[in-house]
């Protein structure tokens, strides 16, 4: 069972494509592959690559789903295995600056295939530094060998596209709205977050000691984190390894487990899990001794969450339904809202979302949340705690949602939130956990029951 301990300094750096392909997938794939590219073909790392960005970028599917299933598919060698991911991730975290000068270079109805590989080609010579020739060499050999693009096209614009003048956009690869939302979000720290955001994602676990124990045995490094989280560099894919197969090891960012730190002691006590996605802030809250009731509107997350808490030696009761509607069940003294949100404070785990966010879609989230929340308080039991949480750092999704809560319902209150041992910056009546270092942006708010 997952034990929580006391957090110690991080000393993990997250600056590899080995520890990011963990954090996206939980793999870090490792199997030889007999089948080696010919010396005048294009390293097959760059074609699982574009054909991922391909469907991001088409909205079909978000990067770290795209990715896992494609390199359980391709059994790259590790070394391929974290350059696609490092190129998939990469891409998507400079695409608005990538993007900005590539257009130009286009007409408007270049196929999608031509822009992924041209991204991809893009980041490896301007931000990644591979030497240009090379650069030139394998993309051109790529677009010829797949059919992704005519070689003429991709050495002329592989051979011209350079870096612009460097602006705030370019540097943060952000578009200036967004820029402003992190500003008055983050105040003195926002340089530096922004800055953060271009970093690859570590992948972090809660561990057992025997977790810890058995990954350190099979030679993968583990590493102090915040908040009893740990910073793990693996030596085989998560999947594969005995902390996980045993129910050692959940992958959780710290941010993210500090929405079930939020609630307080949770041993022995009824918890109501809303909107509990695929269930795994259930299973913390279960490891910790709570009697756990999740409810989602999709069934198929609760398939996903029973396994994986079967895995974990852990029980959990689901229900399927819409929150925006009352919720028949009995009052609880914990509840927990994880909310549906943008997700923009998980830029740098998710990079995509910054490519189809819009201030309209923005508006949208928090309609959706000001229905879900007072559906929420109604099951809190008199005197209770409702914690509301969401991976955004938008105010119109975190301070302004409660605030206008709070001045519709009296009977409600602002509670002060336990030390989450996490850096966070004041919100209204909340908090956002400060995006840094590997940790995601959240805003939580701790509301009580007065009657």
């Amino acid at each position: 069972m997952i034990r929580s301990r006391r957090p110690q300094p991080s000393k993990a750096s997250a600056d590899s494509p080995k520890a990011e392909a963990g954090a996206a997938s939980g793999t870090t794939a490792s199997r030889p592959n007999k089948f080696r590219p010919r010396p005048d073909q294009a390293n097959p790392a760059r074609e699982l690559a574009v054909r991922v960005l391909l469907r991001v970028l088409a909205g079909e599917s978000y990067a770290a789903s795209a990715l896992d299933s494609a390199l359980q598919a391709a059994k790259l060698p590790g070394r391929d295995s974290g350059l696609a991911t490092h190129i998939v991730y990469g891409s998507l975290r400079y695409a608005p600056t990538l993007q900005g000068l590539l257009t130009p270079m286009l007409t408007p109805d270049t196929h999608p295939k031509v822009r992924a590989l041209l991204l991809a080609g893009a980041f490896e010579k301007l931000i990644l530094g591979t030497p240009a020739h090379a650069v030139v060499s394998e993309y051109v050999n790529l677009a010829r060998d797949a059919r992704f693009a005519p070689p003429a096209l991709v050495n002329a614009v592989l051979r011209r596209v350079a870096l612009p003048p460097e602006t705030e956009e370019t540097r943060t690869a952000l578009p200036a709205w967004l820029i402003r939302v992190y500003r008055a979000a983050y105040g003195p720290h926002a340089a530096s977050v922004m800055d953060d955001l271009l970093t690859p994602q570590p992948l972090w676990l809660s561990l057992s000691e025997t977790g810890e124990r058995l990954l350190e045995e099979e030679g993968s490094e583990v590493f102090p984190g915040p908040n009893s989280v740990q910073r793990v560099a693996l030596a085989r894919p998560l999947r594969e390894s005995a902390a996980y197969a045993q129910g050692e090891a959940q992958p959780i960012n710290p941010a993210s487990l500090a929405c079930v730190d939020a609630l307080g002691d949770v041993s022995g006590l009824p918890v109501l899990d809303l909107a509990g996605g695929m269930g795994i802030k259930a299973a913390m809250l279960a490891a910790r001794g709570a009697r756990v009731t999740s409810v989602d509107v999709m069934p198929h997350k609760h398939d996903a969450a029973r396994t994986n808490l079967e895995r974990l030696g852990l029980s959990a009761e689901f229900i399927t339904h819409d929150l925006t509607t009352p919720l028949d069940v009995p009052t609880a003294p914990l509840v927990l809202l994880d909310a549906p949100c943008t997700g923009s404070g998980t830029l740098r785990s998710h990079p995509e979302i910054k490519l189809r966010l819009t201030p309209q879609g923005v508006s949208q989230m928090a309609s959706l949340q000001a229905r879900m929340l007072p559906q929420a308080a109604a099951v809190v039991a008199p005197g209770g705690v409702l914690v509301y949480s969401v991976c955004s750092v938008m105010p119109e999704e975190g301070q302004d949602v409660i605030a206008a809560f709070l001045a519709a319902h009296p009977d409600f209150a602002p509670d002060t939130l336990p030390d989450l041992q996490l850096p966070t910056v004041a919100a209204g009546a909340g908090v956002l956990t400060v995006p840094e270092q590997g940790i995601d942006g959240f805003f939580l708010a701790r509301l009580r029951r007065l009657s």
